[in-house]
């Protein structure tokens, strides 16, 4: 798997974005629903990372700049072809080598409470992730669960 910083222009990348953008519409409520667009993801302070094999699009994720220290996970994707294939797993640990390395002190994340986001609660608690309180602009939410992690 090769894992790259994209200028999010491919065609792939949008339709893999947009299906997650549909995804979250499915188990959210509008209010409830934090994924961010196309545009959105071009803008200063975040960065994003496509995972390919071979021509084929498996996954990608983002961090975006909190602050000097903190930064936060966002648009981990991974295709659905791929699943359970730890394509999630190999992006993630890159996305957390990338903010150490960029001098992050902590990682933090906002995902959904339903059973549908349980795969990926179980994969940031294997990382060692731990659920705390809204962080940044976020707010108390049913549908929303917030997690973060100290960095070495």
């Amino acid at each position: 798997m090769r894992i790259t910083i994209d200028d999010l222009s491919g065609p792939e990348v949008a339709e893999l974005l947009d299906d997650h953008l549909r995804s979250m519409a499915l188990y959210s409520p509008p209010e409830s629903i934090h994924a961010l667009d196309l545009d959105a993801l071009k803008r200063p302070g975040i960065t994003f990372w496509s995972a390919w094999e071979g021509a084929e699009l498996v996954g990608c994720g983002a961090l975006k700049t909190l602050d000097s220290e903190h930064a936060e996970l966002k648009s981990m994707k991974t295709s659905p072809r791929h699943l359970r294939r730890g394509v999630a797993r190999r992006l993630l640990q890159h996305l957390l080598d990338q903010a150490q390395a960029r001098g992050f002190r902590r990682v933090s994340l906002e995902t959904g409470s339903t059973a549908d986001f349980e795969p990926a609660r179980r994969l940031y608690e294997r990382f060692g992730f731990e659920y705390c309180a809204p962080f940044a602009d976020y707010v108390e939410d049913p549908f929303s669960l917030f997690m973060t992690k100290s960095l070495p």
